[in-house]
């Protein structure tokens, strides 16, 4: 048994020719790096425009408001069923409500070596939606003072124009969370004050925030406007750039930040590549299967002789099958494995120059990659076992 799988060996070898042999080799391992780095890229395409990892904390965050124009002019609140219509779309995963103080409010310095005095409006969220964590942010009857979330534009504001122009000076954010100052707030009988205090600052609210409690208080107690209704709210997306949402904004008279949406013309034209990249990818995984089936066949053609010589010298089909499967099936495991080193270091590269960008992709090949790996041997096992049967059969 053991000559004669040696005689097997020597005729299927010297029927393959080297040179042929090297060709195929090559081209199958050409086509495996296309079709796998084709998957890997569907996946790493995927990653950039769906991960948690790639989404911005801030960005994410969008504050609507109705258009304001000569027809709705003291008529822009949200109704319920619009707000009830925003939470069920699929580009929003939740909204939460803005709530304007309904009370005249000023803020004033306590101290007179820092003067200061301006007319004020708050604002309340719900804590989910808030960037900021900090102790303080909490509220009720016997609280000592009123904590507030400023946005870090007004600190800028004051820091690089207010400060010059009124020779006060500038101030950091660890200054200005120190100073406590007075909060008036103005009733039928009289006015009301609070000591209050700056305890964050905020990116993604750009308005004075106050706790959703001292809120209801204050427009429970000052303001004679029980029933109004909220004109902004706050949402959370997955992708502020999505142009069904930026869409939807337009078709409902509904404005927000344009820098966070101002990428939807150019995520439309991504969405448009990444079609391509799938077509693409696909043909190119029918164009290799192809290319297998080709030089399978040619390589088992080209021992069509030996074939039939071993059938004439007494070799059993299904012993010729085994062997000719252990002789042409495992070098498209090394195909297939010498692929999966390729896509995978460069993938890890990716990674790295990715990385330095602050932008997340996976350092190790997606499951969609080595599935699709397994699935092209499977099929390339099939054309083997095809093929060899074929032939033993046709010449038997």
């Amino acid at each position: 048994m053991k000559g004669l799988n040696l005689l097997l060996k020597k005729l299927i070898r010297t029927g393959a020719g080297r040179k042929r042999f090297f060709m195929a080799f090559v081209g199958l391992s050409v086509a495996m790096i296309l079709i796998l780095a084709a998957v890997q890229i569907q996946t790493n395409y995927n990653e950039l425009l769906h991960s948690k990892s790639n989404q911005d904390s801030i960005a994410n965050f969008l504050v609507l408001n109705k258009i304001l124009n000569d027809q709705n002019i003291g008529a822009t609140a949200l109704t319920d069923a619009e707000i009830n219509d925003l939470k069920k779309q699929p580009f929003v995963e939740t909204v939460g409500l803005l709530t304007p103080s309904r009370f005249k409010a000023s803020i004033q310095s306590a101290s007179d070596r820092f003067p200061f005095f301006t007319d004020i409006a708050f604002e309340s969220v719900p804590g989910d939606f808030i960037d900021v964590t900090s102790k303080d942010w909490k509220w009720d009857e016997a609280s000592g003072f009123v904590p507030i979330i400023a946005p870090n534009m007004f600190l800028d504001f004051y820091n690089f124009q207010f400060s010059f122009s009124q020779n006060l000076p500038q101030l950091t954010q660890q200054v200005v969370k120190m100073i406590v100052f007075k909060v008036n707030v103005y009733g039928t009988n009289g006015i009301t004050t609070f000591n209050g205090r700056v305890v964050g600052f905020s990116d993604r609210i750009s308005s004075l925030l106050v706790p959703q409690e001292f809120m209801d208080w204050g427009n429970t107690h000052f303001s004679k406007n029980q029933d109004a209704k909220p004109s902004r709210v706050i949402i959370r997306t997955k992708d502020p750039g999505n142009p069904a949402l930026v869409q939807y904004l337009k078709q409902n008279n509904l404005s927000t930040d344009a820098d966070k949406t101002r990428f939807s013309r150019y995520r439309q034209v991504v969405d448009i590549v990444v079609k391509i990249s799938w077509v693409t990818g696909i043909i190119m995984l029918i164009f290799a299967l192809l290319i297998f089936t080709l030089f399978i066949q040619l390589t088992i053609a080209s021992c069509k002789e030996e074939i039939i010589l071993l059938v004439t010298l007494g070799a059993s089909p299904n012993q010729l099958r085994k062997f000719l499967m252990r002789q042409f099936f495992p070098v498209n495991i090394l195909i297939m494995l010498i692929a999966l080193l390729a896509i995978g270091a460069l993938q890890l590269i990716i990674h790295q120059k990715l990385a330095a960008q602050n932008i997340s992709v996976n350092m190790l090949l997606s499951y969609n990659t080595i599935l699709t790996a397994a699935g092209v041997l499977i099929v390339i096992w099939l054309v083997n076992r095809f093929s060899i049967r074929k032939y033993i059969h046709t010449h038997h």
